[in-house]
């Protein structure tokens, strides 16, 4: 059901309240319009967090909206919601405030719930994101694995933008450990899949990663 029918929803329920005397349908509504409430806080949040990533200027308003998100949809039993509300709270503290600490509850959190909702995509990213905090750690091989795992679940479901972007992270980490090879053939695969599915900010990826390796 999407907002537009939910809210219409509301609103039968609504005369239903009031004309037919139902004491439970404000309840029923209330549950409609959390959805609505919980779908909308989401959107934004990540809106705000695109901008964070052009602009570099924290919005404080971004926290807060996914926060209420994970709430609602936690409140509403909907553990797919709120894997993902919690996947944007644990990147507000890892990518804005470059806090793993205060990340690394809400991703495994998200990554869990994701699981048991068979939220591929979710898990996708959580598990990066995880990966990443194991880079930050120090346990190399840790990260590696999540980040090729994030890379596997992404190409299971066909998110091909999602999988170039996945490779150039772990081309990154293999340029690091000086497996050059490895890394050039990975950054070659991201930019071709990058441009066959028109991520341009991927490509971006791609070239800036190569020009780092050639200067």
């Amino acid at each position: 059901m999407n907002g537009d029918e939910r809210i219409e929803q509301a609103r039968l329920l609504y005369e239903q309240a009031v004309f037919g005397g139902d004491r439970s349908a404000p309840e029923a509504a209330d549950r409609a319009l959390d959805a609505v409430e919980a779908d909308l806080a989401l959107a934004r949040g990540r809106l705000l967090h695109a901008r964070f990533l052009d602009e570099r200027v924290e919005d404080p308003r971004e926290l807060a909206l996914f926060e209420s998100a994970a709430r609602l949809y936690q409140r509403l039993g909907d553990p797919r919601g709120e894997a993902e509300a919690l996947f944007w709270v644990g990147t507000f503290h890892q990518v804005i405030r470059e806090d793993n600490d205060a990340a690394l509850p809400a991703l495994q959190r998200s990554y869990e719930l994701a699981t048991r909702a068979g939220d591929r995509l979710t898990m996708s990213y959580a598990v990066r994101h995880l990966g990443f905090a194991d880079l930050a750690a120090g346990s190399v091989e840790a990260g590696r694995e999540r980040l090729e795992e994030s890379v596997r679940l992404r190409r299971e479901i066909g998110f091909r933008p999602g999988v170039a972007a996945g490779l150039v992270s772990l081309a990154y980490l293999h340029a690091e450990q000086g497996r050059d090879e490895e890394a050039t053939a990975l950054l070659a695969e991201a930019g071709e899949i990058a441009a066959a599915c028109g991520a341009h900010g991927v490509l971006r990826w791609v070239a800036e990663a190569q020009a780092r390796r050639q200067g």
